[in-house]
């Protein structure tokens, strides 16, 4: 039994989650983005573009979904758009060199690689001549979470934290005790025990073994307890009734327990029904709702080395058949120490999947309740050492691993993580003078460079949210029609880590000099190649006279004028310039005062009405829909 192979890791996860505003749409898919459900997050990121809904930090993330699923193909597609987008962050020239290598494009590969170091970007060229990498590259950009100390480590073995009600369950070896020259042979230490460290306890002693009747003279390890508290169950060496038991070779394999907590103490152990002396049966997992129980073995008929099985518990306390998870999960090597989250994601130790070193921590993906394929969450989560018996607390932010990592103070020691929850900026828009809110006001956040970063639509009661970085300065701009623009700075720095929200109201004032549309002001249409004024256009012109001098004296107007796709550029733009002079021309000599008519401009052909560039056969009819003046209203008061 290589109880080696009971371990913990720190989850680092580097998802990107740059600043961004959160549509209900895109709230749903960031959702299932960081509880890492990528099939279904690609799904929604993908309705999110078909909408142009927030739709280039949709396709960001919908390339990292392709790229953490290991499917490079389609990654570098939407890649391949992101790196287009303007004000892109320079990470994603490196995903998306590491992309195109997952497709064996080195050469293009290369030049994105090259464009990220030209940027700034700080890697190590040796780094990216190994498939293993493109993972890891993903989960590194921006770690959201972080390691800190542990305390109650020993100088022997320390793994498999879990934690419940305030306390955490642990195995070690540290108790030398009576019995210190009874040691486990594999690494000469002590048997292991399982201990208990109240959120108060600040000296972890043999005093702080479980109480009741887990712990015997031989190895006991992981475990796990039911949502109500009042069973567990826990790894041991074939030992029970204080007799040991070994297979037909002589070999004491693990098995799985069963405690019930009575009068606060662990009692009436007993065996699962699975569990056999001919083969190990350990490292117990329970899902979310206690229906099935997670375990790893490494009984006949498996992929090879230990795999990961399960068997459902039934109503009347009974257990199904175990059943082995699949290739997608368990490999020819060794699989083990599963945990499933509190969000029913599932979590494992490899030494088969590609990976950094000895055994590492993944992460799998599922759809429609199937686990579909497996992500290593690369370093510092992994090392090149043993890294596994992954446990993460129910809120999602904090949690333990172990690792015989260097560094270290035991053989194995026991790592926590804390997670930076995501922080934002949110707040209602308001009328300024009726103090009411106003619905689909058009919010934008800027950097500090007044660069466009996302943007978003006020809810039906004037609500935006915001995803931002920490200790960043920012720019929020607000626009609705029939309203001021209003831009106001706000700041990230100094906020303390357990803020997860600025409240940033804004008030808008309405525009009392707002712009009147006014459906009189036709085009003018001309005869090709020709700038002069037609006769029929006089007709709409003297309209125009006609309102700027009697209906609308304070009119202010621009006139814009455009040629169609025939001609040379340069021509086209003269000759645009050309019917503009005209029109101004004309209505100067007809006594419109200059100062009324902000200004004169031709387009040439930039500005087109329709499909006729050149590239399709059109009838005249269309291309005389391109020569024209267009009268654009500045000012009515």
């Amino acid at each position: 039994m290589k109880l080696k192979h009971y371990i913990i890791t720190s989850l680092v996860l580097a998802v990107n989650l740059s600043a961004l505003a959160q549509s209900g749409l895109q709230k749903k898919a960031d959702n299932l983005f960081n509880k890492f459900a990528f099939v279904n997050a690609a799904n929604v990121y993908k309705e999110l573009i078909s909408k142009n809904d927030n739709a280039d930090y949709a396709t960001r993330q919908l390339a990292d979904c392709y790229a953490f699923m290991r499917n490079p193909d389609e990654a570098v597609i939407y890649y391949k758009t992101v790196v287009q987008q303007a004000n892109v962050p320079t990470e994603y020239y490196y995903k998306y060199a590491q992309a195109l290598r997952g497709i064996k494009d080195y050469k293009e590969s290369r030049v994105w690689l090259k464009r990220f170091k030209d940027a700034g970007g700080d890697i190590n060229d040796s780094k990216f001549l190994k498939d293993a990498d493109f993972i890891n590259t993903i989960f590194n950009a921006k770690p959201q979470y972080t390691l800190k100390d542990v305390k109650f480590n020993s100088k022997y073995s320390d793994f498999a934290a879990y934690e419940k009600d305030g306390n955490v369950y642990f195995a070690s070896s540290r108790d030398e005790g009576v019995l210190k020259t009874h040691n486990y042979g594999w690494n000469n230490e002590p048997f292991l025990d399982i201990y208990v460290k109240a959120e108060t306890d600040t000296v972890v002693s043999t005093k702080s073994k479980i109480k009741g009747d887990i712990n015997t003279v031989f190895h006991e390890g992981p475990l796990t307890i039911s949502k109500d508290g009042k069973t567990l169950y826990f790894s041991r060496n074939n030992f029970n009734k204080q007799v040991l038991g070994k297979s037909n070779e002589g070999i004491t394999n693990l098995k799985i327990y069963k405690a019930t907590l009575i009068d606060n103490k662990w009692k009436n152990i007993e065996e699962v029904s699975f569990n056999s002396d001919d083969y190990s049966v350990s490292h117990p997992a329970l899902s979310n709702d206690d229906s099935k129980l997670y375990f790893t073995s490494d009984m006949s008929g498996g992929l090879g080395g230990t795999d990961i099985y399960y068997v459902d518990i039934k109503n009347d306390g009974s257990y199904g058949t175990p059943q082995n998870l699949g290739n997608v999960i368990n490999t020819n090597k060794n699989e083990s120490f599963p945990f499933i989250n509190n969000e029913g994601s599932f979590f494992f130790a490899s030494d088969g999947h590609p990976g950094l070193g000895l055994l590492d921590i993944f992460g799998t993906v599922s759809d429609n309740n199937k686990i579909v394929s497996v992500i290593n969450f690369g370093i510092p989560v992994n090392s090149s050492k043993d890294d596994f018996s992954f446990f993460m607390s129910e809120d999602g932010l904090s949690g333990y691993f172990a690792s015989n990592r260097d560094g270290g103070v035991g053989s194995d020691d026991i790592y926590a993580y804390d997670r930076t929850p995501q922080l934002k900026i949110e707040g209602t828009i308001t009328d300024a003078k009726t103090n009411k809110p106003i619905a689909n006001a058009t919010v934008t956040l800027l950097d500090s460079n007044n660069n466009q970063i996302a943007t978003l639509q006020t809810d039906n009661n004037g609500h935006y949210e915001i995803n931002i970085d920490r200790d960043t300065d920012y720019y929020v701009n607000t626009k609705k029609e029939d309203f001021l623009d209003k831009i106001i700075p706000v700041t990230s720095k100094g906020v303390e880590k357990s803020v997860t929200s600025i409240n940033a109201n804004i008030s808008i004032n309405p525009n009392t000099n707002k712009v009147t549309p006014i459906t009189e002001l036709q085009p003018i249409y001309f005869d090709f190649n020709k700038y002069d004024i037609r006769r029929d256009s006089t007709v709409e012109l003297d309209q125009i006279v006609s309102l700027m001098k009697t209906t609308y004296p304070n009119m202010v107007i621009k006139i814009e004028s455009h040629t169609d796709a025939r001609g040379t550029v340069d021509y086209n733009n003269e000759l645009s310039e050309e019917r503009a002079k005209a029109t101004y021309d004309y209505l100067i000599n007809k006594g419109i005062n200059p100062a009324r008519i902000t200004s004169y401009k031709g387009f040439g052909e930039q500005k087109l009405t329709n499909q006729c560039n050149g590239t399709v056969p059109c009838t005249e009819e269309q291309h005389q829909l391109n020569r024209r003046t267009q009268f654009i209203v500045i000012r009515m008061q």
